[in-house]
């Protein structure tokens, strides 16, 4: 969960160097002319210098094209991706071995892959999750790391909020994929069917996302026909443990809307009865089944 030994050196290097720019040309700090001038000044006069350097990322721009600090063109280019920053409040949801899932507040959520520096963040924030906290994200070696600040709240979250953030931390790993690099271009993005299929999956999320669900159905025919036929799969499950319970022989159902609406021996005795129970626009929508007796 930590930056490799010399790439965390590097990072450590440009960084200062940065904040102490950001110092000078701001005029934060004017006793501060040094790199451990600045870092005597202690967290919360760093913080406050971190915080006006991305309340103005022109002078990221402005750094590179001065280059006080005289860096080689590799360690310019490591600063310009700084740029591509994510700044923000996020929840800390798991301490996993590669990185710590840092998710987002943002509509929908994303989930990103974050390394440590010098520190795991389990060390200095402690095992208990999850954690909410304003940080800021930067591209370093094409993976994601902190900036070296955090800044924690103190709140204890109940078994409802921690359920929330699971869930939304699954829905943005299904629908984006844990981001590790920045900036994240969305190449991971999901599809409408894959999407629908994920909110249908179980009663809980059907209930989460029901307008979501229902946008979907809405906005292309073919959500609608894979709408039907993945709650058909779900109806059918309850009809053959009630058909089991009254001990029925083998047979060919079709449902629609929880109705089970023909049956027949065989599925072209089904399909055949459908015609003329249904209009053919209707048809499509059923979903028909095999029903096995037990043993």
């Amino acid at each position: 969960m930590k930056l490799a030994q010399k790439d965390l050196k590097q990072f450590l290097k440009l960084h200062k160097s940065l904040l102490l720019y950001t110092n000078q040309r701001l005029k934060l700090n004017r006793d501060a002319t040094t790199i451990n001038q600045l870092l005597n000044l202690g967290i919360k006069e760093l913080m406050k210098v971190r915080d006006a350097l991305y309340s103005q990322p022109s002078l990221i721009d402005d750094f590179i094209a001065e280059n006080p600090s005289r860096l080689n063109s590799e360690e310019l280019k490591a600063v310009s991706e700084w740029r591509n920053h994510v700044k923000g409040t996020f929840y800390i949801l798991r301490y996993l071995k590669k990185y710590a899932i840092f998710l987002d507040e943002q509509s929908p959520a994303h989930a990103y892959g974050v390394l440590a520096l010098s520190e795991t963040l389990d060390e200095i924030l402690g095992p208990g999750l999850p954690v909410r906290l304003e940080a800021v994200l930067l591209p370093f070696k094409d993976q994601i790391v902190y900036d070296g600040f955090v800044t924690p709240y103190n709140v204890i979250f109940g078994k409802g909020i921690q359920d929330d953030l699971n869930e939304e931390y699954r829905e943005a790993k299904h629908r984006f994929g844990v981001v590790t690099s920045l900036p994240w271009t969305g190449d991971e993005k999901k599809s409408d069917a894959e999407l629908l299929k994920f909110y249908l999956k179980n009663n809980g999320t059907r209930l989460r996302y029901e307008e979501e669900i229902e946008e979907l159905v809405n906005k292309d025919p073919a959500n609608m026909k894979l709408y039907y036929r993945q709650m058909g799969e779900v109806h059918s499950r309850k009809i053959r443990k009630q058909l089991h319970g009254l001990g029925a022989n083998d047979a060919w159902f079709a449902v629609i809307e929880g109705i089970v609406i023909a049956s027949g021996a065989s599925k072209e005795q089904v399909t055949s009865v459908l015609k003329h129970i249904l209009p053919e626009d209707k048809r499509e929508f059923t979903y028909i089944f095999h029903f096995k007796k037990k043993g």
